[in-house]
């Protein structure tokens, strides 16, 4: 099994409090590996720790081992490890698409074009190509083509979300990171979000945070399951749901508590 992410003795603590505790835990590179647990369980910290983006918050510490394949082999993220992968080439590779949708206000096509153009494209004709393979592999070319020059805050919430997943995928990532990406939106748009990431999941590593367990039932091929801040089971999803292991990981999908 290739693995696009390698996780050993993995803790993060903001100030005094350790919100994970010492996670270790292997992602495919293929397919979708859905982090499922209620609210405060550690999994959209651990998300976060996959990119760095806990250190813009004050006070984290994070220790343990985090390596990533950014194309070639499994590279560490953190500093003083050896060969560690520069922040702008990290979170180029890594892309985010979070809860809430947060388009730029700017229009479509410069939501768009602002990855690129940060990392040195200039060219009208390859960012005007770029900007339409990433919205059409975000599946919402055909719904915007004839405005890209409108403000992309007239968008509807499901339009808004998948246009961050084209802004995500217009810098070539090879993990997409999405922290309950239909926990805001409408059952119509969730389930073009859904379809969505069932597609991209040929391409790209796909990581997934959710409480939803019948979403994580629907679109993933691994389920890894966070309580209290620690990894208490993870599997293939069939598995996790039918025959769970840990009797918390059977509580929870049976709904004895959540």
């Amino acid at each position: 099994m290739t693995l696009a992410a390698r996780i050993r003795r993995l803790s993060v603590a903001f100030h005094e409090r350790t919100i994970l505790h010492d996670i270790t835990l292997d992602i495919p590179a293929e397919g979708i590996t859905v982090l499922l647990g209620r609210s405060g369980s550690g999994k959209t910290t651990f998300l976060r720790a996959l990119n760095r983006l806990n250190e813009c918050l004050p006070g984290c510490r994070t220790s343990g081992e985090a390596e990533l394949r950014l194309g070639g082999g499994l590279r560490p993220i953190y500093a003083g490890r050896t060969g560690e992968a520069a922040l702008s080439d990290l979170r180029r590779r890594v892309g985010m698409v979070f809860q809430k949708p947060n388009p730029f206000p700017m229009s479509i096509y410069d939501n768009i074009a602002y990855g690129p153009r940060t990392h040195g494209i200039k060219n009208k004709a390859k960012l005007d190509e770029i900007v339409e393979q990433s919205l059409r592999g975000a599946a919402i070319w055909d719904e915007v083509k004839d405005r890209l020059k409108k403000n992309a805050l007239g968008l509807s919430g499901g339009q808004q979300q998948r246009l961050c997943i084209a802004r995500a995928l217009a810098v070539k990532p090879k993990v997409l990171l999405m922290d309950e990406p239909t926990s805001a939106l409408d059952p119509i748009s969730t389930s073009r979000i859904e379809d969505l990431a069932m597609q991209l999941r040929e391409q790209y590593t796909i990581v997934i945070v959710t409480h939803n367990m019948q979403q994580a039932v629907r679109i993933s091929d691994n389920t890894a399951f966070f309580l209290l801040g620690e990894l208490v089971e993870v599997g293939q999803t069939e598995k996790i749901f039918s025959q769970p292991q840990d009797k918390r990981t059977e509580d929870y999908i049976t709904g004895r508590f959540g």
